[in-house]
Parts: structure tokens; C-alpha cells; sequence
């Protein structure tokens, strides 16, 4: 196993007693934290002086005028303003890492497509370098829409730092474990876990173990939040109390560094001669977190027929149009099936969203052969897709007794807007080039006969 490691220098506020070490619980809770004792101010936000010399400073995640209920935003009192940690700025190359629009002429992106795994390719890659982008939706420069990557990491990043200015990130790994060291704290983060970076937050990625492998979705628009449950009611699906932000934390470590910074679909990166992961304590309610994918509780039918496959959004980014997200992030994971009477595999359909999978672990129901744990596949807006055929017979044929769908973990990003393909999705990862043919020995079953099954 190859793991390059930094053992991580961050100064952490005193566990305080809650269940889960180094995290308070909650979904976008106001919280407040402190690495040191009096280091943040009480019943106000900006005194005259605040303790230990630091400088308070705001990170807002949405306009100053948005709702109350909407609004997020939350006060760093840090070693140095922010401004410390910014000079002047040269354009690197991150040739793999994508931004929407994003429309290769030579690719076509209409089809239905699967991959295998994206291998490790034996060479050393950090966050940055190791990021490949599958496909890409909307338009950075306008703030919606998605882009949908798979991550390679051999190393950590050794006094380097980074953070979008364009996105949030949707982690899900799928092997290998990574710290992410952030502004507000750390997070370390495994296989079944999930982590949201918000825009604009400062972090460095540590390798803990290794080579890692998963996913990202990059969200350019509204922020994800949790799914209304309408009649479900108040319990199920994701639970906010499931979700963990961590404690502050923080460095105090002279040194060179970089910060590269992800604008408008470009990169920078400028010089500094200090770590910036210097907030010793934050309160509000815009931070990293991380949550337990086995947490989720799936909700179904218990008598016949099947809801849609929205019964499992963990995670919801909402779009301009009601009803309908810039991005859902669905969870298909291990559960009971009890349906009478009922094709109780997904059904074929084809629909207004376009929909990128992945598998973390175990076999999906739809598609028994060929979609494996690190593999992907992409249904495009208005494609039909559905079981192939052996899943079809078996679940036709099946003895429909209670049944667990046991040793199973998959997932979607979905989206209102086509997924366009990259370049090094349509040539470079390991494409099924077969994957259309799953359907072809699907047999006509029709023959007029009245009564027929």
C-alpha cells in the first residue's frame, strides 16, 4: 500500500464532551468553537480588540441581504486577516480539472455510458493534480450547474493550500482515507462518509491512507441542503444530527507556502510565507461537515409498487425552477424490498434529468455484471435506461418473499442540466465500449395473446 503522509501540525479546541470526538453535530446549525480559552468574543462580533491579538474577520457564504432562514455566514477571529494570505497571483495548469461549459467537438456526449474504475496509474498526484473530470453541466461563470469528477491521491499536499472561489465539493470516497485539514478544522474522511467544502474555505488534503480513490461533485449553485420530507414527515432519509462539523483548529507555522485558488473555471496560485490555517476560534453556521453514509434511514414501499428514486435524495441543491435541482445527491444503499406483485428493480425510464452513478461498494440491483465498486455510468437528459436483461427475468420470475438487498452501496448526482463528457472521459478513462449492448437480448414478449403475463 503506498501512503505518503504529513503528520498534521493543527492546534484543536478540547474535546467538549460531545459523542463524536473533535465534531459537533448538526446541519447548518450556528455553532461556536474556540483552540483556545477567551479567544472568542462573547455577545458580540467585532470588538475594538479581540483576545490574543487576533483579527476578526467574516466568510459570507450567501449575499448579506439573503432570508434569515437562508442566510450563511460566520466570523474567524485568525493569527492574520485573510488579506495576509493573498499577493499577487500567476495562472497555473491544471489540464484534467474542468469547468463547465465545457463542450469538446470531437466527443459525443449523447449515449448512455459506463466506465470501469479509473486505475492508479503508479504516479504520485495530490488533490489538485490527481483530480479528473468526468463531465461537466451549466455555467461556472453564471453560478449554475454541476461538474462531476473522480479523485486520485498518492500524496499530501505539503505546505500547499487550496480553495474555490467557483464551488462547493461533494466528496464520496470510495477507497483510502484522506484529512482535510480546513480554516474552520479538520475533517478526516473514509470510505461510506461523505464531506461538503464550502466555497471560499481555505484547506490543505492529507493522505492517511493510500492511494485514495472516490468522487466529487462541484456545485456552482445554491448550496446543498436537506430534502423537504413533505408527508414522510420529520424523521428518515438524512437526519441533521448525523452531520459532524469539526472544532476549530488551527496552525501557527512560519513557512513558504502556496495557495492556489479554482476562478471562474481557471487556476492561480500565489506565495506566502505562512500556513493560512490560523482561525483559533469561528462561530456561524457556513462550515465544512461530514456525514455518515450508513446513518441514512431508506424509506419505501410496504405493500406494492415503488415510489421514485427522489425517496432517497440525502442531499439536495435547488435551481431556479421549482421542484427541479441544479443537483441531487441520491443514495442507494443496503435495505428490505417487501413489494407484492411488483417489479421491484428500478424501472426503465428516461426523464428530464441527467444522471451520473457511482458504485463505493457491492453490486447494484439494476445491473448485476459490469457496474463495480470505482466504476461510473452516465444517463444523459431524455435517454431511456433501465435493468438489463438478466435483471429483468430475475426480478419478473422472482419468488417475491421479503428480501434484503444486502452488501450494496451506489449513489447519483443528478442534475437539470446535460452532463457533457470530457475529453479524458470519452478517451482516456476505461470506457465500456460494450455497455450499450446490455439491452440488445432483450426479447419481444408480446404476442397479442389476451390475458398474457
Amino acid at each position: 500500500m503506498n501512503t505518503h503522509t504529513t503528520p498534521s501540525t493543527m492546534v484543536q479546541a478540547p474535546d467538549t464532551g460531545g459523542t463524536t470526538p473533535g465534531y459537533m453535530p448538526g446541519f447548518g446549525n450556528d455553532f461556536e468553537t474556540e483552540a483556545l480559552p477567551g479567544a472568542l468574543p462573547q455577545g458580540m462580533n467585532s470588538p475594538q480588540k479581540v483576545n490574543y491579538g487576533l483579527y476578526g474577520e467574516q466568510l459570507s457564504g450567501t449575499a448579506f441581504t439573503a432570508p434569515s432562514h437562508q442566510n450563511e455566514r460566520t466570523w474567524c477571529y485568525r493569527i492574520r486577516p485573510s488579506v495576509k494570505h493573498s499577493h499577487r497571483y500567476a495562472r497555473i495548469d491544471l489540464p484534467y480539472w474542468k469547468s463547465a461549459p465545457h463542450i469538446p467537438d470531437n466527443v459525443t456526449s449523447l449515449g448512455q455510458y459506463r466506465w470501469d474504475p479509473v486505475p492508479h496509474s503508479g504516479q504520485s498526484y495530490t488533490w489538485l493534480t490527481g483530480m479528473r473530470t468526468m463531465t461537466t453541466a451549466g455555467d461556472v461563470n453564471t453560478q449554475v450547474g454541476m461538474a462531476s469528477h473522480i479523485y486520485l491521491v498518492t500524496d499530501s499536499m505539503v505546505d500547499s493550500y487550496f480553495y474555490s472561489a467557483d464551488s462547493e465539493l461533494l466528496i464520496v470516497p470510495q477507497e483510502g482515507r484522506l484529512r482535510f485539514c480546513t480554516e474552520l478544522g479538520v475533517i478526516d474522511l473514509a470510505p461510506q462518509e461523505i464531506a461538503i467544502i464550502p466555497r471560499g474555505l481555505l484547506y490543505r488534503v492529507e493522505v492517511l491512507e493510500g492511494p485514495a480513490r472516490g468522487f466529487v461533485c462541484e456545485n456552482y449553485g445554491q448550496k446543498f441542503d436537506l430534502p423537504g420530507r413533505g408527508p414522510i414527515g420529520a424523521n428518515c432519509m438524512a437526519n441533521r444530527r448525523d452531520f459532524k462539523t469539526p472544532v476549530a483548529a488551527y496552525e501557527d507555522r512560519e513557512t513558504p507556502s502556496t495557495v492556489t485558488i479554482k476562478w471562474c473555471g481557471q487556476f492561480h496560485q500565489t506565495r506566502i510565507g505562512h500556513s493560512p490555517l490560523d482561525v483559533v476560534a469561528w462561530h456561524g453556521n457556513y462550515a465544512p461537515v461530514k456525514y455518515d453514509l450508513t446513518t441514512y434511514c431508506p424509506v419505501g414501499a410496504i405493500l406494492f409498487d415503488h415510489p421514485d428514486p427522489s425517496i432517497f435524495t440525502v442531499l439536495t441543491a435547488p435551481s431556479g425552477v421549482e421542484g427541479t435541482a441544479n443537483i441531487d445527491f441520491v443514495l442507494f444503499r443496503e435495505r428490505w424490498m417487501v413489494a407484492e406483485d411488483t417489479f421491484r428493480p428500478p424501472w426503465y425510464h428516461k426523464n428530464i434529468m441527467s444522471e451520473m452513478m457511482g458504485n463505493i461498494y457491492g453490486q447494484y440491483d439494476a445491473k448485476p455484471q459490469g457496474f463495480v465498486p470505482g466504476g461510473m455510468s452516465l444517463h444523459n437528459m431524455m435517454l431511456p435506461h433501465g435493468p438489463d436483461k438478466n435483471a429483468f427475468e430475475g426480478a419478473s420470475n422472482a419468488d417475491l418473499k421479503a428480501e434484503k438487498l444486502d452488501n450494496t452501496m451506489s449513489f447519483m448526482f443528478e442534475t437539470r442540466f446535460p452532463q457533457h463528457l470530457t475529453e479524458f472521459a470519452a478517451k482516456e478513462a476505461p470506457l465500456q465500449d460494450n455497455y450499450i449492448d446490455c439491452w440488445t437480448d432483450i426479447e419481444k414478449k408480446f404476442d397479442g395473446t389476451p390475458g398474457k403475463k
